[in-house]
């Protein structure tokens, strides 16, 4: 009769630990790397981009269509005057990091038309219908301006300087 050896299978207590301590480096070293708060300001002022650039389009596709002739309430403003895009108040809150607002008058774009723009877009965090966070600056050489007032900074954890997000037609 054959006498049976001891066959161990499976993972010894300090085989199992040094794995479970590898896995837990390379996902702490993951998670760093990632930086899942930096990803969402960086969203966030790519949203920001976007919607520049879609108001200064339908503006110049607006004057494109109407010979020339400016949005009334673009037509109306003063030259190289920033304004917050909003809806019309009794006073525009002229909170704006990116330029300095003095005419407390929203600019309201909400009549352009949903062949322009079929929603005034607003800043992902904290713009409202009322306050867009937006702003507008018509150029004394007919070109428009439009810029994010509140853009985030896309270092780590979203601290670091803001980029300026404004395009110019």
């Amino acid at each position: 009769m054959k006498q049976k050896r001891f066959d161990p299978t499976g993972f010894t207590l300090v085989e199992l630990i040094i794995v479970i301590a590898i896995i837990a480096i390379l996902a702490a070293a993951i998670f760093v790397s990632i930086d899942p708060a930096r990803r969402l300001h960086e969203a966030r002022n790519a949203r920001r981009r976007t919607d520049v650039m879609t108001m200064v389009e339908a503006i110049k596709q607006y004057q494109v269509d109407n010979d020339g002739i400016h949005y009334i309430t673009i037509a109306n403003a003063d030259f190289d005057d920033p304004r917050i895009i909003g809806l019309p108040a009794l006073v525009c809150d002229t909170t704006c990091s990116a330029v300095t607002v003095t005419n407390t008058q929203c600019l309201d774009l909400s009549d352009i038309g949903p062949n322009y723009l079929s929603r005034i877009p607003k800043d992902p965090t904290i713009g409202t219908d009322q306050w867009t966070a937006y702003y507008l600056i018509k150029g004394s050489s007919g070109n428009i301006t439009v810029g994010a007032c509140e853009p985030e900074g896309e270092d780590a954890g979203g601290a670091g300087t803001p980029p300026v997000i404004e395009a110019t037609r």
